[in-house]
């Protein structure tokens, strides 16, 4: 059963997705253009077994979805603002401290 999340779910979603740089550059491949799994992988140089529990999470959390190509499945964004989204994130931070993590980067797994 379909059910509306909150605000603050969706957000967590989102988060949760982009918490994992491999998720974050198959969203940034899906922003571009739809793709069948088995190029995704080798754009990206992981293995499809790995590219398929990235693709499930991003499913799970909705924000890829997968559509029927005769025998094949090519997946693409769940919704086209998304892309917008990902470019308004991806330029709202520019200049980041590679030496330097968030305070609770150890005990929450975070940056």
């Amino acid at each position: 059963m379909l059910t509306i999340a909150s605000d603050a779910d969706v957000l967590a979603r989102f988060g949760r997705a982009l918490a994992d740089p491999i998720r974050c550059r198959i969203l940034l491949a899906l922003r571009d253009a739809p793709v069948y799994p088995a190029e995704l992988a080798d754009a990206l140089g992981i293995s499809r077994t790995r590219l398929s529990n990235h693709l499930a999470c991003l499913r799970d959390c909705g924000l890829v979805v997968t559509v029927p190509d005769g025998r094949r499945t090519r997946y693409e964004l769940a919704d086209e603002r998304l892309g917008h989204a990902l470019d308004d994130l991806r330029t709202a931070v520019v200049a980041v401290e590679t030496d330097r993590m968030c305070v609770d980067a150890d005990e929450k797994g975070c940056c």
